[in-house]
């Protein structure tokens, strides 16, 4: 009773802004859990980082796939940034998710990514509060909790809405250290900046922001006479140190992991056009996109961009929007990072519209509930696909039918080993039986060898299945509309 009873005191002492946005803050992590309930099927860069921080609880020292019985493999032809070096994923997730293997709390990891999301929603506030005041602070933290490629990406193992996490404690810092004046932010502003770069690699094209911003301020370099930036820069190579060894020891170059990062980004996923974040802007933002637009132009017309918070958030979207339109293999996903400057220019457009804007607020927020909800709809309709289904069935029959000392060859190595928790290798780079068979005999001296082929994914040209029946017996199939997948026995 006496916990209730401070509980009750601590909520009655509250403004009415810090209750919405506790309320805010319990309806994000709902909403968030609520799209975990489809069961989907975990991807290919979900089980890679599954699989990663499985191996480094038992290794922490070691990041690489040899003799990992998995591998993730991007071609390129440079053979230091080959299988099996794995330094083009950024290392903090995995090893994140290694601790919650080490101390056996597996269970815990689907609510870890809904969590820091939740918390990139209260951290929106802050910077909101900051910049501006309380109210477009919560106007902020709102719309970036209802943004429909927000809840998406916080339901998936990626790297995402763990980036936005960082890049946020990094502007917090950074605001609150040079232009409040706070020393210790000032130096936490480094540590962060490096966390960020340490989760998703293109947090590098953020850093040319700060720089900018300096310039604008103060048309100067006398920025640069301030020590406790100098320190802020020292924590930053500080923290990085580890990844400079890493990449000393891995690819004999310090910076090798970057360096194989943007690589394989170059090599992997094919290419899109640069108006891909454009062409796809209601499923990324919804109407959001529509009311930044309105935004931009409001703050141009009244030259709102002269104020230091507004081109800083200025700068945070367009910089970064304009260097990934330009990256050829694009998602998504990708442009998460600059949607927390995103809703607060527009909560800021919002604030402006006085005793309309309350009534406009809602309306914005019941037309991204309902993207919410198409969006959960599409995913437990995806998560039902026939192509799913079989996929999901191959790898419980293996998972339940074969023997620890079992390989498996497939075409979702990283799945497939997450799934079965049996060593797997990829389908040889150019397809043949003689191929396929040198590979296992020579390199894979296994008691029991299968071959899993499925259409998850991915196409896969129709004589490998010719092949595989003609010479192998089939153990295992699924065929339910269009989904299919087979399981043959090679030894």
């Amino acid at each position: 009773m006496q916990i209730i009873k401070k509980i009750k005191e601590y909520w009655l002492s509250l403004d009415k802004i810090d209750k919405y946005i506790i309320l805010l803050l319990v309806f994000s992590f709902l909403i968030r859990i609520t799209f975990l309930t489809y069961s989907p099927l975990r991807g290919w860069d979900e089980t890679v980082y599954m699989n990663l921080g499985s191996d480094l609880s038992h290794n922490p020292f070691f990041y690489s796939l040899e003799k990992s019985g998995w591998n993730d493999f991007i071609s390129i032809p440079e053979p230091v940034y080959e299988w099996p070096n794995i330094g083009f994923r950024a290392p903090l997730l995995p090893y994140l998710l290694s601790i919650f293997y080490s101390l056996n709390l597996i269970f815990l990891i689907p609510f870890l990514i809904p969590f820091f999301a939740t918390l990139s929603v209260f951290l929106v506030y802050i910077l909101g509060k900051n910049m501006f005041n309380k109210k477009i602070g919560f106007y902020g933290a709102t719309l970036f909790s209802l943004v429909p490629i927000n809840i998406l990406s916080s339901e998936k193992i990626w790297t995402d809405s763990l980036v936005v996490f960082f890049l946020l404690l990094t502007f917090i810092s950074f605001w609150k250290g040079y232009e409040k004046n706070d020393n210790k932010h000032k130096v936490f502003f480094g540590i962060f900046l490096a966390l960020s770069l340490m989760t998703r690699y293109t947090t590098l094209w953020i850093t040319p922001v700060f720089l900018l911003y300096f310039l604008i301020r103060d048309k100067s370099l006398k920025f640069m006479l301030d020590k406790y930036l100098w320190r802020a820069i020292l924590s930053f190579f500080v923290v990085l140190i580890p990844w400079f060894i890493y990449g000393c020891v891995f690819y004999q170059n310090p910076i090798g992991g970057f360096i194989h990062g943007f690589k394989a980004a170059a090599y992997w996923g094919g290419v899109q056009s640069w108006s891909f974040f454009i062409d796809n802007s209601w499923l990324i933002f919804s109407i959001i996109g529509w009311l930044f637009l309105f935004s931009i132009i409001y703050i141009f017309y009244k030259k709102e961009f002269l104020r230091r918070d507004i081109y800083l958030l200025l700068l945070w979207s367009l910089f970064f929007s304009s260097i990934v339109m330009a990256m050829p293999h694009k998602e998504e996903r990708f442009i998460t990072p600059i949607i927390p400057a995103i809703c607060l220019i527009s909560a800021f457009f919002v604030y402006q519209l006085k005793k309309y804007k309350n009534i406009f607020f809602i309306m914005i927020c019941l037309t991204l509930l309902y993207s919410s909800y198409l969006l959960y709809k599409a995913n437990v309709k995806e998560s039902l696909n026939t192509v799913n289904i079989c996929f999901s069935s191959g790898n419980n029959f293996l998972a339940t039918e074969t023997g620890v000392d079992s390989l498996i060859i497939t075409n979702q190595d990283s799945i497939v080993h997450y799934y079965t928790q049996r060593d797997t290798i990829i389908y040889p780079k150019v397809w043949s039986l003689k191929n396929l068979k040198t590979t296992i005999d020579v390199m894979y001296p296994y008691s029991n060898v299968y071959v899993y082929f499925s259409n998850y994914d991915m196409y896969i040209p129709s004589r490998i299945k010719n092949d595989l029946d003609e010479n192998f017996e089939k153990i295992y199939e699924c065929n339910i509309e269009i989904g299919h997948s087979y399981v043959y026995k090679y030894r």
